[in-house]
């Protein structure tokens, strides 16, 4: 037995050479591939927590398209109108399915993650109601949706009317507040699952369901959306199982596991479904129509990868905030704090932090790597924003990716990697150009 220790040491000490080594091609130093192996070291049981719950939503992904009968043609596509088809209307069953509620609609004709919510908000709001979120200000891209910033075709130009109530201090809702805000022409209230552009928590599945019976106790005919954008698959729970009426993402987050090229969802409800599909198509003909052209295959493989892809995001998220968060930058969730979206942001107080991680981010990536991204006025945002997104998927965030806007208080939000290997690399590709840069110090101390 003490021979067969010894001839295993070698071969250990061999690979972590070898690994590091390879490490070494991509201009990572043997100090940040080593503190990052010490980082690793600590996150054994965070790690096997999250794989449990992948476990578990990847069985109820399986049981949804073995219960929906998923066959092989519902993976071919239709061109035209697309009347009868079989694989649309089958996933549109299997995300409602999944997501445990009524109906949904789950459509490549919905562009983005702001398509889907304003898709959402549009269709079910009407002149004269007004939109409260009693989670504090919006996603920026939302802002013209709404009309708090001047935007052609927003629900301001529409008479629908708009308030919010801010968080209180420590990040959780002012239920005060918000009960002297709900009025006889609330009509849909949104809640925003993820931080967006802000150093706040992520809202857990069971703190949105206490907000959704808190509001429903006061007024029970209100709307309760959730955006679920970057949350997908990071609990055993989704909005739908805690009284959303509608819970709304994008494909090229989370549940499209890096696959789908396009697409976005709105499972809920089935009235509220309904209205989507009229306003997406034209009244009359709602979900009859909207062809898949193909991508349907994409559409199935991607959501069965989600949860182990997510898997993959959530441990990249935990491994950065616990490399940066020794080295003394603040964190957002913090090394130890339960995970309920893939996002982790790192508050670097200077915009050079900002620009140096993405571009960090950037050279890891198997597609544009040799690109140096730069900050630059992008629509729907209020200031310069610079992203690092070298993927597969143009602007697929479940894949590496690192953003943020160039303005106090100078913070990235880091997210994604099909592979935990990949975000392994991409985290410690950041930290190395921030050496590189001046900014962090070769003894892993911020300066």
């Amino acid at each position: 037995m003490e021979c067969v220790k010894q001839r295993q040491k070698p071969q250990e000490d061999g690979k972590k050479g070898r690994l590091e080594e390879q490490y070494g091609q991509f201009g990572i130093s043997r100090e940040v591939f080593s503190f990052g192996r010490e980082i690793l070291s600590s996150l054994e049981e965070r790690f096997e927590q999250i794989d449990e719950t992948a476990e578990y939503n990847q069985l109820k992904v399986i049981q949804a398209m073995q219960e929906c009968r998923v066959g092989e043609a519902c993976l071919y596509g239709t061109t035209g109108y697309g009347y009868n088809d079989l694989g649309r209307d089958t996933l549109e069953e299997v995300y409602a399915r999944v997501f445990h509620t009524q109906d949904a609609l789950v459509r490549p004709q919905i562009t983005c993650g702001t398509h889907a919510l304003a898709l959402a908000l549009m269709s079910n709001l009407r002149p004269g109601d007004e939109l409260l979120s009693p989670a504090g200000k919006p996603y920026d891209t939302l802002e013209e949706v709404i009309g708090i910033r001047e935007s052609k075709g927003s629900l301001k130009e529409y008479g629908i009317s708009y308030r919010q109530v801010d968080l209180l201090a420590d990040g959780t809702f002012d239920y005060d507040s918000i009960r002297e805000a709900i009025h006889d022409k609330t009509k849909v209230v949104t809640i925003q699952r993820s931080k967006g552009y802000q150093t706040r928590p992520t809202f857990s599945v069971t703190q949105i369901g206490e907000l959704i019976a808190f509001v429903k106790q006061i007024k029970p005919d209100v709307i309760c959306m959730v955006d679920n954008c970057y949350g997908e698959f990071v609990e055993t729970i989704e909005p739908g199982d805690v009284g959303a009426d509608m819970t709304v993402g994008s494909l090229i987050k989370n549940p499209g596991g890096g696959l789908a090229p396009i697409g976005g969802y709105i499972a809920g409800r089935k009235e509220c479904v309904e209205n989507a599909a009229y306003r997406l198509t034209s009244p009359g003909l709602g979900k009859e129509v909207g062809a898949s052209l193909g991508v349907m295959s994409s559409f199935y493989q991607g959501l069965f990868l989600a949860p182990t892809v997510t898997a993959g995001a959530l441990k990249g998220a935990v491994f950065a905030a616990n490399i940066y968060e020794k080295i003394g930058f603040p964190v957002i969730p913090n090394s130890y704090e339960s995970r309920h979206d893939i996002i982790q942001a790192v508050t670097f107080g200077k915009p050079e932090g900002v620009i140096a991680f993405c571009q960090g981010i950037q050279a890891a990536a198997p597609v544009d790597s040799y690109v140096t991204p730069q900050p630059w006025d992008m629509p729907g945002y209020d200031s310069k924003v610079i992203m690092a997104a070298g993927a597969f998927v143009s602007g697929s965030s479940i894949e590496l990716s690192a953003d943020g806007p160039i303005a106090p208080p100078y913070a990235v939000y880091f997210q994604g990697g099909l592979t935990w290997q990949h975000a392994k690399l991409g985290i410690l590709k950041s930290l190395q150009n921030l050496i590189d840069q001046g900014i962090v110090s070769a003894d892993f101390h911020r300066i």
